[in-house]
């Protein structure tokens, strides 16, 4: 994805099992959606709460958090309740929005990558950022909002 295109469209399941499409968000608040590689490992611990930290800051701005990885809905259930996360966490279990949005895998091709990208209310593009280190991510994605 560049700069200024648009926000994709695709429906995954959230942490309830909820369809949750891409349309339905487009259009009414700025957007923070992050993939990352998996539910309660060292780094994605760390980016999702620092997400949940900063959750009134992106609140504030208007923005809604997403954050999407291959995990199933029952561990993004566990995953959001365990750490209480306020945002909504999506199963892509068979990759294909993380190959929608372009996100590469990491080290050599064994971790899949962490990238967060940043939408304006229209649903346009307006930041991405790719980072293996989790803490840039929020401090990143909140100058651009």
């Amino acid at each position: 994805m560049k700069l200024g295109d648009s926000l994709p469209e695709f429906s995954l399941n959230n942490q309830e099992g909820h369809l949750i499409s891409s349309t339905d968000l487009k259009g009414r608040n700025p957007l923070v959606i992050y993939f990352y590689p998996k539910n309660f490992t060292p780094g994605c611990n760390r980016e999702a709460c620092g997400f949940r930290d900063s959750f009134e800051e992106f609140s504030a701005k208007g923005a809604q958090v997403i954050g999407i990885s291959a995990d199933s809905v029952a561990s993004h259930q566990k995953f959001a309740t365990h750490y209480k996360l306020p945002f909504i966490l999506l199963s892509d279990s068979k990759n294909k929005v993380r190959k929608l949005f372009g996100v590469k895998s990491n080290f050599l091709g064994i971790l899949p990558g962490r990238e967060t990208y940043v939408f304006n209310k229209e649903g346009n593009l307006t930041f991405k950022f790719k980072s293996m280190g989790a803490d840039a991510h929020i401090e990143e994605a909140l100058k651009h909002i």
